[in-house]
């Protein structure tokens, strides 16, 4: 793990990336009090990829149309749940 300063990380961003890229753990702090972590992501990272707003979207549709399961009882929360 390397920790670097705001400051480093602004002046040498294409290093701390590829190092990132890397498999490199690289943490940015800034202040006293704050740190970020330096990761990289994939599609499988991002939450509201196209995908899943599609599935969004069709569930409201479906709540729209009523195409609901109306859940009165813990006994049903738990069925649903698989308690």
């Amino acid at each position: 793990m390397l920790i670097i300063s705001s400051r480093e990380f602004r002046q040498n961003q294409k290093h701390y990336f590829e190092r990132a890229d890397n498999g490199e753990q690289i943490i940015v702090q800034r202040g006293k009090d704050k740190a970020y972590a330096l990761t990289p992501i994939n599609e499988d990272d991002v939450y509201f990829n196209a995908e899943m707003i599609k599935k969004i979207k069709l569930s409201a549709e479906q709540a729209k149309n009523g195409e609901v399961k109306k859940i009165t009882s813990s006994e049903e929360i738990n069925e649903l749940l698989g308690l």
